[in-house]
This record gives structure tokens, C-alpha cells and sequence, in this order.
């Protein structure tokens, strides 16, 4: 028996081919353009899913749907957006829709999710106060697009969250969306970097110490666990996190009580684990060096931000973003000529948002006109310091850097090692054969197709080294 949908959507040859996609779906599909003619039709009969746009000719389809959601509340709503904005995903979560695509999507992926809506009928979201605009995320890529569906999908739960990018992405923006627009917003955000505390005192950091637990522990201190009850602990670069520490974190998960260092209670703890890293773990589980049971744990909803390099068309929104921030700090304001921006898009930006933003704040400082051209663009990136990695840099630093970090775990020398340097032995390799990957595998005594696999597993691009002019 045919399935009823209803289809709210003001592009005619949008709506042609959803409809010709339910109906080879076995769905009976009725079609309006309005929030008017959406009532009409829906006071004429009953549907398995509605689909309706956004922005339509007599007004904003988000903002009635608690409407529908009263008079309906069986039946499942799936939101369709021009409006790519993180605000958008969210405030189409808090009326309760059962999903939310952003525009261009993939009709496959729509017709699927109209097939289970239909077949889950009842089973939509639950509703929530209409979320305020100046999220911290900026984007309009299908990249971020992505990104906006993830977090709006982890905002009326707790699981765990695992954040992955590179550095300069925004991961810790990311973790403070989740917080400040789902469940525990009122709670406490505590953000921790587990690579700039002392492997001596990370697991007092994080559990807190009882007093004359260790030598300078002069008085009972609290740690971020406790200081993030009834909230969200957000660890960042948790690759860094050593062996002894890992342990201590998992027991915490696996228990949700934690003990102090230096103590005897357990104390109950209700926290919301969020965890980023720019590493890939994996390598690390198979070299010894991060605990795989840690890793399921931490890796249950993974949200991969993507680079800004890969985030076509977002350049110019985030730097005229970081204009109007940097005016609101006391900087001189600026305008932005489309002949800059296209320029800035070209960049590379291998420091990602952070890159580009700390040169728009520089910019606006240094410039004399109002407006920011091509001119103060080229000189400023001409005096940009060269992104050439140096053997000084990549490899010779990194062994300095963990050498005096800590001795490694009683065992674990060989596998630590191991993944401490893989990354700089690969960009040393690539650096002596000026990218060559052909002669940098003969360098290393490897199979070619080894390194090209393990090159995009560790997310290092070999064109970064190849020999100019």
C-alpha cells in the first residue's frame, strides 16, 4: 500500500524530481509551496512524513513547526535548507525534525530517510527552545555541512564524543557547541590540553590530589572531573595523554567514579566526555603507545573536521567574520574587497582557521585604508614566515620535544618511539627527496604503496615538500 508524503518545497524543479524519487518509493506525494498551503493539506487528510523547506513564499518554514508537531505529533518531519548555517541545523533539531538535509543533498540519502521516518512514525525528535543565532562555527561547505548534522545529532544525548582535525581547525569550538546548545548547557564547560600538563602531573590534574599525596601537595585539590560535574570535560589532543593516565581515564568511564590521587573514596562523577585529537590513533593503538579499549570508549560518536583548505567557499565568510571580531576587540574596522578575498581563498592556509584568522586581525592592524585590497593582502603574505618544513623543524625538534617530556612506561620505549616519530621520519624522508616518494620509500627501506598508505593515514600531503624553481 502506498505511502502518503507531503512535500512543502517553492523550487519547482527541486520539488519534480523529490517527488519522482518517493513515488518510484511507492509514495503517494502531495506538493504546496507554502506554509498556507502546507495547512491546507494537512487539515485534508493524514501523511507518513512531511518534507518542507525552509525558506518559503509566505514565510519561514522552521518557525511553525511546534504547530505542526502539536496537531501531528505522529507524524516525522524532515527539514530541507538553502540556509547552511550551523544555526539553521540546530534550530531545526530543537523543533523536533527527524532529520535535517542541507542543500545540495544527496537524493538517495533523502529518499532513505523518508523511507524510515515513514516506516518510524511517532518516533521524531524532541522539541526545545529555538537556539539563538552568533554560534561559534562558520561555514557554509558541504564539509560543514557535515559537521552541523553531527553535533546536532549528539545534542539531546551524552555519548562520547571523539573530535579529530588538524591543528588550528576550531575542535575545541566544536566541543563548546555541543555543550552550550545541548542537554548540559547550564552545567560547567572545562577544557583541559593533555599535552601541556607534565607527565607527572596529568593524573592530578585530572582526579585532583588528596593533601601529602606527593611532594608540593600541601593542601586537597579538586580536579577537572570534579570540577565539570553536572557538565562537559573536553580533553584535548588526548594522543598526547601517557600510558598510566589512560588507565586511570578509562576506569573513570567504565565506572563514572573517580578517586584522588593520593586517596581512598570514590566519588561519583556525571560528566560528559568530549575528546579531540590532530593524531590518528589507530597507528598508535597497533605501535603500543594509546589503549584500544580507551579508544572505543572515546570513539563513539567521531566528528572529523575537516581543513580549511577543504572547505571550499568558507574562506571569505570566516575572514570577514574575523574583521567584524577584530573591530569588536578595539582593532581599527575593516572592509574586505571581493579581489582580497579571492585571494586569501587561494591560499593554502596549512595553520587552517587559526592561521587565517591571526592574519585578518594582523591585517586590519596594518592596514592604512579602510578597505582591505590585493595590495596589503600580497605584502602580508609575503612576509609571512616560509610554511617550508625544515629538518630542524620536523625531525630534530620532535626528538628534542620528547626526550625531555618524560621517560616512557617500563616496556613500552620501543612502540612510544615509534609513534612519536613516525611523523617526523616520514617529513624528514620527504624533505631529503624534495617529495619524491618514489626515492624517499628507497630512503626509508619501504614498499612505495606502504608509504603513499601510510602518508594519507597520517594525513601528510607530499606536495608540501617538493622543490621549487
Amino acid at each position: 500500500m502506498a505511502r502518503r508524503a507531503l512535500l512543502v518545497e517553492d523550487d519547482v524543479s527541486i520539488a519534480t524530481v523529490i517527488t519522482a524519487a518517493l513515488e518510484a518509493e511507492a509514495f503517494t506525494v502531495d506538493r504546496c509551496d507554502s506554509i498556507a498551503g502546507r495547512d491546507k493539506l494537512l487539515g485534508k487528510g493524514s501523511y507518513e512524513v512531511m518534507l518542507t523547506d525552509v525558506v518559503l513564499t509566505d514565510g519561514d518554514g522552521i518557525e511553525t513547526l511546534g504547530e505542526v508537531h502539536r496537531a501531528y505529533p505522529e507524524m516525522p518531519v524532515i527539514i530541507l535548507s538553502a540556509q547552511n548555517t550551523l544555526d539553521t541545523a540546530v534550530r531545526a533539531t530543537d523543533t523536533g525534525a527527524f532529520e535535517y538535509f542541507p542543500k545540495p543533498f544527496d537524493l538517495d540519502e533523502l529518499v532513505r530517510a523518508a523511507c524510515q521516518a515513514a516506516d518510524a512514525r511517532g518516533s521524531s525528535g524532541p522539541s526545545g527552545d529555538e537556539a539563538g543565532e552568533g554560534l561559534p562555527l562558520i561555514g557554509r561547505s558541504q564539509a560543514m555541512q557535515d559537521v552541523y548534522r553531527m553535533i546536532t545529532r549528539v545534542l539531546r544525548n551524552d555519548l562520547t564524543v571523539l573530535i579529530l582535525g588538524e591543528s588550528g581547525t576550531g575542535k575545541e569550538l566544536v566541543a563548546e557547541a555541543i555543550h552550550e546548545l545541548g542537554s548540559r548547557r547550564t552545567g560547567p564547560f572545562v577544557a583541559v590540553n593533555t599535552a601541556a600538563i607534565p607527565r607527572e602531573l596529568i593524573e592530578s590534574e585530572l582526579f585532583g590530589h588528596e593533601k601529602g599525596a606527593f611532594t608540593g601537595a600541601v593542601n586537597r585539590s579538586i580536579g577537572k572531573f570534579e570540577q565539570a560535574n553536572g557538565g562537559t570535560l573536553f580533553l584535548d589532543e588526548i594522543g598526547d595523554m601517557p600510558p598510566e593516565a589512560q588507565t586511570r581515564l578509562l576506569r573513570a568511564l567504565q565506572s563514572g567514579r573517580i578517586r584522588r590521587v593520593g586517596g581512598r573514596e570514590e566519588i561519583a562523577i556525571d560528566v560528559r566526555i568530549i575528546s579531540a585529537t590532530n593524531r590518528d590513533l589507530v597507528p598508535m593503538i597497533s605501535a603500543g603507545s594509546f589503549r584500544e579499549d580507551l579508544y572505543y570508549r572515546l570513539n563513539v560518536v567521531p566528528i572529523d573536521l575537516p581543513p580549511l583548505r577543504e572547505r571550499k567557499g568558507d574562506v571569505e565568510p570566516l575572514a570577514r567574520h574575523f574583521l567584524r571580531q577584530a573591530a569588536e576587540e578595539g582593532l581599527p574596522a575593516r572592509r574586505l574587497s571581493k579581489e582580497a578575498a579571492n585571494l586569501l581563498e587561494a591560499q593554502p592556509w596549512r595553520g587552517n582557521v587559526r592561521e587565517l584568522r591571526n592574519f585578518v586581525f594582523r591585517a586590519a592592524l596594518l592596514s592604512r585604508e579602510e578597505e582591505l585590497d590585493t595590495a596589503i593582502v600580497r605584502q602580508l603574505l609575503a612576509d609571512r614566515p616560509t610554511a617550508e618544513p625544515t629538518r630542524e623543524a620536523s625531525f630534530d625538534s620532535a626528538l628534542a620535544s620528547w626526550l625531555t617530556r618524560g621517560k616512557p612506561a617500563p616496556g613500552a620505549l620501543y612502540h612510544e618511539a615509534l609513534a612519536a616519530f613516525e611523523v617526523p621520519l616520514f617529513e624528514h624522508a620527504l624533505l631529503e627527496t624534495g617529495g619524491n616518494q618514489l626515492r624517499a620509500a628507497q630512503l626509508l627501506g619501504i614498499n612505495r604503496n606502504t608509504l603513499r598508505k601510510r602518508l594519507d593515514d597520517l594525513q601528510i600531503d607530499p606536495e608540501r615538500f617538493s622543490r621549487r624553481g
